[in-house]
């Protein structure tokens, strides 16, 4: 079954060729160049994965990215200039799985839509046996990418519940960037620490919006992070 991508960007001539690139290459495009009916699409009709231009007019895509993830965890590609590291690292900070500068390739972007689609599809698994990983009053569902913590949910990215699974594979062992890179990722995927950092910060905050003491993700200045166990 193929892939369903929305894809918004107020470039006409750019929407056009990448959404020919991406019916070309299997995919369903859903092309939207007004930021804010693309939002009411996106929350009425689901998609696998979106796909955002940043400067856009009436609603830029950081705060699409926003309006989007007080109801979905799906997916999301920041299209970016290169001169905007500010707007990559906020929109990271706001929930977004990955970023990719302009001009880009046709064929980086592909490659990065499928490695985030694969990495998201234990989550369509929910017929399968549940792998469960319980960390104290952690658990993680690997097969459905659900994450509770003292019994309550916790609304997590693709990447965020995978660099959380690496984080609690080994409670007490720290994990360096590049290990969570990988671990979220893939190894063909290099993303600036910051990025890490970002997800890190994201992940904390909303643990600790059901539980102001959480503290069990620690940061090895110059080393990485750990999961402790409580």
């Amino acid at each position: 079954m193929s892939s369903t991508i929305a894809l918004v960007d107020d470039d006409q001539h750019l929407l056009t060729s990448v959404t020919m690139a991406l019916e070309a290459e299997g995919f369903v495009v859903r092309p939207h160049s007004d930021p804010v009916k693309a939002l009411q699409d996106l929350l009425s009709r689901p998609v696998d994965l979106a796909v955002l231009d940043i400067k856009m007019p009436q609603m830029d895509g950081l705060e699409l990215l926003a309006q989007l993830r007080k109801h979905s965890t799906v997916p999301v590609v920041f299209l970016t200039s290169k001169d905007a590291e500010d707007d990559q690292l906020f929109g990271l900070s706001q929930g977004a799985d990955d970023y990719i500068t302009k001009p880009f390739s046709i064929r980086l972007l592909v490659e990065r839509i499928r490695t985030i689609l694969r990495r998201a599809e234990p989550a369509r698994g929910v017929d399968s046996a549940h792998a469960l990983m319980v960390r104290g009053a952690l658990v993680l569902d690997e097969d459905r990418h659900v994450c509770t913590w003292q019994g309550e949910a916790l609304s997590l990215t693709v990447t965020e519940f995978l660099l959380l699974k690496a984080l609690a594979q080994r409670p007490g062992h720290v994990k360096s960037r590049n290990q969570l890179m990988d671990a979220a990722y893939g190894d063909q995927i290099y993303v600036e620490d910051r990025t890490i950092d970002s997800h890190v910060k994201r992940i904390r905050k909303k643990f600790r919006s059901i539980d102001p003491s959480f503290s069990q993700i620690e940061t090895l200045y110059g080393v990485g992070y750990r999961y402790t166990a409580p």
